[in-house]
């Protein structure tokens, strides 16, 4: 079966129900933000701090560009839709699942922006990000997840029944 790469803002949940998801599915697990420190040895905030967004999302891309195989679940960081060459990738060699939240919710979830590692251009608000990011999201997604008042659990299931539903109607 191919992967499926789960994509959204910050927050939204991607990396717990995507491990939660594998098990369910008896698939992998990746998360790619742990890769970008992997390789680069350093946390994701210190690399945009030092670096800036722009080296972000290239080192971003670089290191989704090299995500394949099968049988597994990628979370993904919220900027990986900057990086054309990874979604389309993805696009070819995966299902894509976008956890659409409301933006409440999601500065809910969220605590500080750059201890988190997200990457934000000075002088953008979350809320900027979010409106950027939501028709790219949206572009790029195969399969679009409402996630507001689902539990985890509950959000697994839902990806796990469409995803093999999808996986049939091929």
């Amino acid at each position: 079966m191919k992967n499926i790469v789960l994509i959204g803002m910050p927050g939204c949940g991607k990396s717990t129900v995507g491990v939660i998801l594998a098990k369910i599915m008896g698939f992998h697990f990746i998360d790619a933000d742990l890769l970008i420190q992997e390789r680069e040895g350093r946390l994701l905030s210190e690399i945009l701090e030092v670096d800036g967004p722009d080296t972000f999302n290239r080192i971003e891309n670089e290191v989704n560009l090299q995500i394949g195989g099968g049988n597994t679940v990628v979370a993904t960081g919220g900027s990986v839709v900057y990086g054309r060459e990874a979604m389309e990738h993805y696009a070819k060699t995966a299902i894509v699942v976008y956890f659409c939240l409301p933006l409440e919710e999601i500065e809910s979830r969220l605590g500080d922006l750059a201890e988190r590692g997200i990457s934000i251009k000075e002088g953008q608000t979350l809320e900027d990000l979010y409106h950027e990011r939501v028709p790219l999201y949206e572009k790029y997604a195969h399969l679009v997840i409402k996630a507001g008042g689902l539990s985890i659990q509950d959000l697994a299931q839902k990806i796990r029944g469409t995803v093999m539903e999808m996986e049939q109607n091929c």
